[in-house]
């Protein structure tokens, strides 16, 4: 997959700048593309929940503290989740951040989702972190467009998917990759050097990142997003 990225001297002066901070073009940029980092500190200036009751922001967590209920308007998608308010909305984008899954290890289907280029509350992708790998919905990555979310990643084979993302109550590095050109996309978990999921997809040209579940719960911390702004938005 092809990576925007950004100098480290780069990342360094965005961080300092801000949430929405615009960093110059990096040398190692193709065609002199700018690229964006958006930081997302846990406070609710940053972040538009679905439900704020569900929602707390402890140091530096943002915390779903419990399930969010289907909202049964026949799209088949995560229950809850929050969007990261400030900064452009992005096209290709690289999310980062550190998640955990806060349901008991006993439930099986537990899972958390890393939201990106959502448009709306029936169109975007989602990255599907669980323990269980053995049904549709779970351990995957997903498109909702105006329709229940459909499956995309290489791994599912009709039966399973890929090896499961979480299986514990820790925290784990994840980072989801998306390149709007190609499409492709490629999720990693705790530094991995190849991808857990891979998928292929084209449906939205750029949107928000968030992070949520879809019907269990869980945090993360040091959610960030770096890529390229879609023409026209501001932080």
């Amino acid at each position: 997959m092809h990576r925007r990225r950004i100098t480290t001297a780069l990342v360094a002066s965005a961080a300092l700048a801000g949430p929405a901070a615009v960093a110059a073009p990096a040398a190692s940029a193709p065609d002199d593309v700018r690229t964006t980092r958006v930081v997302a500190p846990a406070t609710p200036q940053h972040w538009d929940p679905l439900t704020d009751d569900l929602w707390s922001f402890e140091g530096n967590q943002v915390v779903l503290t419990r399930p969010g209920t289907n909202p049964n308007d026949g799209v088949r998608r995560p229950f809850e989740y929050a969007v990261v308010t400030k900064g452009p909305r992005l096209s290709d984008v690289s999310v980062e951040a550190e998640v955990r899954l806060d349901e008991s290890v006993a439930v099986s289907n537990r899972d958390v989702v890393v939201i990106w280029n959502y448009q709306g509350p029936r169109r975007f992708y989602y990255a599907h972190f669980s323990q269980d790998n053995t049904i549709y919905p779970h351990n995957g990555i997903f498109v909702v467009d105006n329709a229940d979310r459909r499956r995309i990643d290489d791994q599912w084979t009709g039966s399973v998917g890929a090896p499961p993302a979480v299986t514990d109550a820790d925290w784990h590095d994840v980072r989801v990759d998306y390149d709007a050109g190609s499409g492709e996309i490629a999720v990693y978990v705790d530094d991995a050097a190849e991808p857990l999921m891979t998928a292929t997809d084209t449906t939205f040209s750029g949107g928000r990142v968030g992070f949520g579940s879809f019907d269990n719960f869980g945090r993360t911390r040091h959610f960030r997003a770096t890529g390229t702004p879609v023409e026209g938005t501001t932080s």
